[in-house]
């Protein structure tokens, strides 16, 4: 495993040195044990809406195939991606009902058109096929200006149902004490954020990694609040 593979690891999938090393742990901790808890209904031929590094496409052991799609944009660095076509934003270049199965991760935020967008979706989605959708609900201004929204966990069951899907499983992802940690840990990282990775990595150790200690330690002994939480995490069947 070379250097950049660690890397990715610990940012996606941070286990017990992420606490040292990686200011969004909560975050990503809790999206990937929750992903990992819906990937077996995802099967066969799988797309990928919004793909980016495809953090996550080791998970689906029961993929036939594996497509990502994402927007092209000019100003931003695709190589460290694995983007396999490239779309407009508004219309998937497949034909009806061509997928087994749709993932689209930390996307929705960024759709300004979400109806078009579940329509699409479901458009290329084989009836009783699955999507995995993973969307905010608490988290800062991120990719501005294309930041759009946040949902509630009534608002994206909402947007599903109108779209012809029943919800198979829904969770709510980095709840209670480790949403507030983690809102301090992204405020301090905004703070002090800099384009060297290694002062990066020191900044966590030094300011942030004290509160993903605190916060993995209260969060344990402390009551669950369900009402506060960082992410949705939903499983959805096309009807």
């Amino acid at each position: 495993m070379n250097l950049r593979s660690v890397a990715q690891s610990i940012n996606f999938y941070p286990g017990f040195f992420g606490i040292f090393f990686n200011p969004f742990f909560f975050a990503r901790r809790e999206l990937a044990r929750h992903v990992q808890l819906c990937a077996p209904a995802m099967t066969g031929k799988i797309l990928d809406v919004g793909c980016g590094k495809k953090p996550y496409k080791k998970l689906f052991l029961n993929a036939r195939e594996y497509i990502g799609i994402d927007i092209e944009n000019p100003g931003h660095d695709h190589s460290q991606e694995e983007i396999d076509v490239f779309y407009d934003g508004k219309i998937f270049p497949f034909v009806d009902q061509n997928f087994d199965s749709v993932l689209t991760n930390q996307v929705f935020e960024h759709v300004f058109n979400p109806d078009e967008f579940m329509s699409e979706i479901s458009r290329v989605l084989k009836k009783e096929g699955h999507l995995l959708i993973t969307v905010p609900f608490v988290w800062d201004e991120h990719e501005q200006p294309f930041d759009y929204g946040r949902y509630s966990s009534f608002g994206i069951r909402h947007i599903l149902e109108k779209h012809n899907f029943e919800i198979v499983k829904h969770y709510k992802s980095g709840t209670g004490l480790q949403a507030v940690f983690q809102l301090i840990n992204v405020y301090i990282y905004k703070k002090f954020y800099s384009r060297h990775r290694i002062l990066n990595y020191l900044m966590t150790g030094l300011f942030i990694s004290p509160f993903n200690l605190l916060g993995a330690l209260l969060s344990v002994i402390k009551r669950k609040d369900s009402d506060l939480f960082l992410d949705n995490v939903v499983l959805a069947r096309k009807k």
